[in-house]
């Protein structure tokens, strides 16, 4: 399985997306000065939760697949997804790799997130972190901003990644918050092949008490561990 290949998949539980569509464009003195609170508040951020509706659009589909989930998030950048009630699936970025395990199936995929095989995946991996970033120098570090807009009370901002290799994957991130008291909206993945996924975030609980357990999943002996990214282009 090439590299594009595992990104998709599993980009079907960590892309977060908000099909954000078009908005007219504020003055930029306004735009900027949202962005520089959203990002202030980001400091306040050790830890986040929420549910959501995930939305995925294929080019070979005719209609769009939705479902529904929740997510924890924990500071710097752990983070654990569960796509369906009872979960499907499960996507959990520990300390060395990002485990996408299917519970029902007592399958589990490991991609490593450091060393040299990461590779590609793990400059995209660093968009799917990109929810909290903690300063501007931090955001465009990894993003060129190409919008930011303002509409019926949300801030949406268009990135363009820096990485060519993450950008030939994925061309466009993009990030949506309240504005009246700058809480995470939805963000959204864009795929080179022209598929979208997309997370709709509500319910969510700042700071809230996280069990350090979902992070660092215990998986018995009858689950088989597989490696993607080893198994050859």
């Amino acid at each position: 399985m090439n590299t594009r290949n595992c990104l998709l998949r599993c980009g079907l539980i960590l892309g977060l997306a908000l099909s954000l569509g078009t908005a007219p464009m504020t003055p930029a003195a306004d735009t900027d000065s949202l962005l520089a609170s959203w990002l202030a508040a980001q400091t306040n951020i050790h830890g986040w939760s929420a549910d959501f509706i995930q939305t995925r659009t294929f080019k070979s589909l005719a209609q769009p697949l939705v479902s529904t989930g929740h997510v924890w998030f924990a500071e710097p950048n752990r983070f654990h997804w569960e796509l369906g009630k009872p979960p499907q699936t499960i996507a959990v970025k520990a300390a060395t790799a990002l485990l996408v395990i299917y519970p029902r199936l007592k399958r589990v995929e490991r991609y490593p997130v450091t060393g040299a095989e990461a590779g590609q995946w793990r400059e995209a991996l660093a968009l799917l972190e990109a929810g909290f970033p903690r300063s501007e120098a931090e955001l465009t570090a990894r993003f060129k901003i190409l919008s930011k807009t303002v509409h019926d009370g949300s801030f949406e901002m268009a990135l363009e990644p820096r990485s060519p290799s993450a950008r030939k994957m994925m061309p466009e991130f993009k990030v949506a918050f309240k504005v009246s008291d700058l809480s995470l909206l939805a963000t959204e993945l864009q795929f080179a092949g022209g598929s979208t996924i997309r997370n709709q975030f509500t319910n969510a609980v700042l700071n809230p008490k996280i069990d350090t357990e979902l992070f660092d999943p215990k998986l018995g002996p009858e689950y088989k561990i597989t490696e993607p990214l080893k198994a050859g282009p």
